[in-house]
């Protein structure tokens, strides 16, 4: 069987979205205990750490996607004089 390209994308999709869930609900975890062991039941905490899961979780999908799409990575084109 062939690996096409929108096997690929599905196979980075399939990661994304599996990555999403399982960071999301650790973050929620988190938030969880923190809100109820420190700030006496208050919902912030939750929602606090539920997104620092979903934007790891966007990070991380970014990298699988677009490789070079490190931070402070900066890819120079080679000279003019080198090509000859």
């Amino acid at each position: 069987m062939a690996s096409t390209s929108e096997n690929k994308i599905s196979n980075l999709t399939d990661k994304c979205v599996a990555n999403f869930a399982v960071k999301a609900a650790a973050g929620l975890g988190v938030g969880v205990l923190t809100s109820a062991i420190i700030f006496k039941r208050r919902t912030w905490p939750i929602t606090l750490f539920t997104g620092f899961g979903a934007g790891y979780a966007y990070s991380d999908c970014n990298r699988l996607f677009n490789p070079l799409a490190v931070p402070g990575l900066k890819i120079q084109q080679p000279d003019q004089a080198d090509q000859k």
